[in-house]
């Protein structure tokens, strides 16, 4: 019986252009991810080490004493909840009121749908620096008594609620616009025949399969609204009610500041954020490349 050999495959050579993109990669990802393995270097030293020797020196000593200490000196778990208290809401009203006018102007057609979207996709355009001013004075006179414990608009969570819902509904109604004009409309017009409302159409027709996109929009917003520090820093004067972005002001004295302790309490206020994209890290990446196999 005669043996037959199989033909080898060759392999395809190298080309010079593959291992220049493989370069350029890899320093890419190296610059990129510089400043967080230098942040997590210095949190592990102790400053007195720094001091004497520099930041660019062999430690002699690693230790988690700077997290331990930067997570009891900033009272961290008062402001993770202060956080959470606004970010939840805030996320979960942005993405129900632009999720409404993005199925109104994309499900319906009328004169003005374009030009509703274009006022809500505006507000996006504007500077938040422009209209801090008049903001801060229409904060400071909306009384709200019995609501908030500062009896105003101004020094409350719902404050800070309303302005990030203000600001981000735009961006956030202009995506789910968009992802819901390439659904069939014959999902709509089935279901009027068979008598469903128009809550119903929304609510168990159309949002059911925006899933992938709310699930990105929500991957977005956690993360915008969890690191906001110019809305808190303006409209919040009480420390207490400040977002976790503020707590690590309580790691800076007033003549005396250990940038170790406060690069450790930064790698503690980011981990929320990495725990909400490794969660949503599916939905987020799905969400992405939404339509990007479409002709």
């Amino acid at each position: 019986m005669s043996g037959t050999t199989l033909p080898l495959k060759r392999r395809a050579p190298i080309r010079p252009a593959r291992v220049l993109l493989h370069v350029f990669l890899a320093g890419t990802a190296l610059a990129w991810l510089a400043p967080l393995l230098w942040a997590v270097f210095s949190a592990l030293r102790p400053y007195s080490e720094t001091s004497t020797k520099g930041y660019v020196s062999w430690p002699d000593k690693l230790s988690l004493d700077n997290f331990t200490n930067a997570f009891g000196q900033s009272d961290m778990p008062h402001y993770f909840g202060t956080t959470l208290i606004i970010a939840i809401p805030a996320v979960l009203l942005t993405l129900f009121l632009s999720s409404c006018v993005a199925f109104y102007v994309s499900r319906f057609d009328f004169r003005l749908n374009l030009a509703l979207l274009l006022v809500f996709t505006a507000g996006n355009l504007l500077p938040q620096q422009v209209i801090i001013t008049p903001l801060y004075r229409l904060y400071l006179l909306t009384d709200l008594p019995g609501i908030t414990e500062s009896g105003k608009l101004y020094d409350s969570a719902l404050g800070l609620v309303l302005i990030h819902v203000a600001f981000q509904s735009g961006f956030c109604a202009f995506v789910l616009s968009n992802y819901m004009r390439s659904l069939p409309h014959e999902l709509t017009e089935a279901a009027l025949v068979d008598g469903a409302s128009v809550w119903r159409l929304y609510w168990q027709i159309t949002l059911p399969l925006c899933k992938p996109a709310m699930a990105a929009l929500a991957t977005l917003l956690s993360i915008w609204i969890y690191n906001d520090f110019f809305w808190a820093l303006v409209l919040i004067s009480t420390g207490d009610n400040m977002p976790i972005t503020s707590a690590l002001n309580n790691l800076s004295g007033q003549y005396f500041t250990d940038p170790n302790l406060v690069a450790a309490g930064a790698l503690l206020t980011a981990i929320p954020t990495l725990v909400v994209y490794f969660v949503l890290q599916r939905q987020f990446v799905s969400g992405l490349t939404l339509g990007s196999n479409k002709g």
